[in-house]
């Protein structure tokens, strides 16, 4: 998202939440890794190098279940486009944001 449509994410999480911090399920840093190694000059790559900006939180599991497990267990908002995933999130009681006409994020 912050490379495709050159979304700053920290000033877009700041004007929706205020304080805030991001984290990033272990599980989530893995998938980039798998990605980085198969794909030359992908967008996984610098998605790695951002989220080493942020705390990692070990996930048990795999793909959405594991950030969902994460999500429940801090009441984290979950930043995600995909709209399964922000389904399976709301029925969790879970708040959600996704970006919005490629140029701000918004919570839905």
């Amino acid at each position: 998202m912050p490379f495709q449509f050159k979304l700053n994410i920290d000033l877009e999480l700041g004007r929706l939440l205020g304080a805030f911090e991001v984290v990033v399920p272990s599980t989530v840093v893995e998938e980039l890794k798998n990605v980085a190694r198969t794909q030359k000059n992908s967008e996984a790559k610098v998605a790695l190098k951002l989220a080493a900006k942020y705390r990692v939180v070990e996930a048990e599991g795999r793909g959405d279940d594991a950030v969902l497990a994460v999500a429940k267990e801090l009441g984290a908002v979950l930043l995600t486009n995909d709209s399964d995933l922000r389904k399976r999130a709301r029925q969790a009681g879970l708040r959600t944001a996704c970006l919005r006409s490629r140029t701000h994020l918004e919570m839905v």
